[in-house]
């Protein structure tokens, strides 16, 4: 789709509501009378204003950072360019999470939070003033603020496992602000009530006009619908629930369905030629330029906006983008892929495979990164996110990677994906691998390997021969290896990887109690080899040293920031980490 002139009004209002938060207290929220206070709650205008300025929040520098870092840093997939010099991320490489870290911060999404909570506090009142905002307007107004706010609460959860859970807007500095963390748990059952909620006012997707970019902008019942399907899928991994499995697969079909209903809506007549396609995926020629140089295409759920005048994502430049100039400055990126992108492997479905991909067929090998087809090289440039041509890529004859774009270094318009059709298609995958009953259960693990090969076979060159083939994956095990290696081609570098391996590592993990507070046992289970394993893959040297520290299952998560632990005396710490020169176990 064409990019429209997004978020004008973005920079505006997010301007206006930065008077709503600081940066040195907890949950990072100062909010100032001026814009919340009685003159301001008058009009529709005025609670629309806010509604886009907490929209605008959460394509902050700070969200944008963290979901990179958070999502994607600490896998396998991600390592720090080794011209940059950020003593934080040697620290997180090493498993050395301590409280001082800058990565530790998560004011940026309690900030988005505090945004939804004041909406969600103050724009019924509005009804009475204004005719024009109806019950309807405010109805999908609370549908959006919910929906928002539990996407940063999912955030937070499996960052940090246990975090304060509110629902209370601070608008005054004298207002008490110390809150206990919640169990995972209570908080993902808050955010689902909410979203249950959400999806019966939301509007459907589509419902903004054909190519307008608030049909992915803003949630809508699609984006609802993918962040249940993605919660149920994270609560039934970490408590091994068949009926939460059920349930993402249920959210996941509604928006399969739904994407293809809009698909047939909008082709016509044109669809009776297509088959029985459910799909409707991009075509391997233009997939990657229409989802990732364009942004809002057709496979799209949920964007954040970014025009790169009036909000370029700055964020996604600095850490993805490897060099560029601006009034003649050079930079260089902070990330760059690791080794596992390098080359291919044949047993790249497996825990011991130390490659993501299993053949040099496959677009996206050459796509994703730059500087591939070359077995020494142990980091490579980012390409997804980063370029902005649409080169066609033909393996037989480009060796060593595509070339890398001449771009400026200003005006950086590409969108954050936080939800594509792929995505939610393996999340389904995922969870019909969980619900097989046996290895024998040939029925439903053809489904879930039914749905990988669609999304692997959109992104073969035309004359492949080496696709996927059944055969290869006789039982739920080798079913399960193959949705998360396929997840890792489709979706590197767009803050999925860490999460997907939690969520592995939690399916082979006994003892885990999501109802009860880290800090309130010593029992913790410990972690799941294999996923170890794969997480020390981007390692040239060292891995095995990384894999010793991260014993048990605190280690998945980060510790709280120093600074919040003075101000929030209710807070407990992750019980591995404590201030000392390296992070040590209790």
């Amino acid at each position: 789709m064409k990019r429209n002139n997004i978020f004008k009004v973005f920079a505006v209002m997010a301007l206006l509501a930065t008077g709503l938060t600081s940066c040195n207290d907890f949950l990072t929220i100062y909010p100032t009378d001026k814009t919340i206070g009685e003159d301001f709650w008058k009009t529709k205008q005025d609670v629309q204003n806010m509604v886009t300025g907490a929209y605008g929040s959460i394509i902050s520098y700070g969200c944008q950072e963290k979901a990179i870092v958070w999502g994607g840093f600490r896998s396998d997939e991600l390592v720090k360019y080794s011209s940059c010099i950020n003593t934080s991320l040697d620290n997180i490489n090493a498993v050395n999470l301590l409280p001082t870290n800058s990565y530790c911060e998560w004011g940026s999404f309690y900030g988005v939070i505090n945004r939804c909570n004041i909406v969600l506090n103050h724009a019924a009142d509005v009804m009475d003033l204004d005719p024009s905002f109806t019950q309807g307007d405010y109805n999908e107004v609370r549908a959006q603020m919910l929906a928002l706010r539990s996407l940063c609460y999912f955030y937070l959860v499996r960052t940090f496992r246990d975090v304060p859970y509110t629902t209370q807007s601070y608008e005054d500095d004298d207002q008490e602000m110390s809150i206990p963390q919640s169990a995972p748990d209570s908080v993902l059952q808050c955010c689902i009530a909410d979203l249950e909620e959400s999806e019966r006012y939301i509007m459907h997707s589509g419902a903004y006009g054909q190519g307008s970019w608030k049909n992915v902008g803003y949630f809508t019942r699609d984006a609802v619908w993918a962040l249940l399907a993605d919660i149920y899928l994270w609560r039934a991994s970490m408590n091994h629930s068949q009926a939460d499995y059920q349930k993402c697969i249920e959210y996941a079909d509604k928006v399969i369905e739904s994407k293809d209903a809009y698909y047939k809506d909008t082709h016509g007549a044109a669809i009776a030629s297509l088959g029985n396609d459910p799909y409707h995926l991009l075509d391997r020629d233009n997939f990657f330029y229409n989802i990732f140089v364009l942004g809002n295409s057709s496979e799209s759920i949920l964007e954040w906006q970014y025009d790169g005048r009036n909000n370029s994502n700055t964020a996604l430049e600095n850490y993805y983008f490897e060099e560029g100039s601006s009034n003649n400055h050079k930079t260089t990126s902070i990330l760059m892929a690791s080794q596992v992108f390098n080359f291919y492997a044949e047993n790249a479905n497996t825990p011991q495979g130390l490659k993501a991909f299993t053949t040099k067929n496959d677009l996206r090998y050459w796509l994703n990164t730059y500087g591939v087809d070359n077995e020494e090289a142990t980091e490579l440039p980012v390409r997804k996110t980063v370029t902005r041509s649409n080169t066609r890529v033909d393996p037989a004859t480009q060796k060593g990677g595509l070339e890398k774009d001449s771009r400026a270094f200003d005006e950086y318009n590409q969108n954050w994906i936080v939800y594509r059709l792929t995505d939610i298609m393996l999340m389904k995958a995922e969870a019909l691998v969980q619900t097989a009953a046996s290895d024998s259960d040939a029925v439903t693990l053809e489904r879930a390997f039914n749905i990988v090969q669609a999304v692997n076979k959109r992104a073969m060159v035309k004359t492949a021969t080496d696709t996927l083939l059944i055969k290869d994956f006789p039982n739920r095990a080798s079913m399960e290896l193959l949705v998360l290696s396929e997840r890792q081609r489709e979706l590197c570098f767009e803050g999925k990887r860490w999460f997907d391996l939690m969520r592995y590592c939690y399916r082979h993990m006994e003892g885990v109690d999501s109802k009860t507070k880290m800090a309130d046992r010593t029992d913790w289970p410990a972690l799941y080899a294999p996923m170890l394993r794969m997480i020390v893959r981007k390692y040239v040297s060292g891995g095995d040293a990384v894999s010793y520290k991260m014993k048990s299952e605190p280690y998945l998560y980060w510790p709280v920031q120093e600074s919040e632990m003075k101000v929030n005396k209710l807070l407990k710490q992750n019980p591995v980490f404590h201030m000392e020169k390296s992070s040590t176990k209790n």
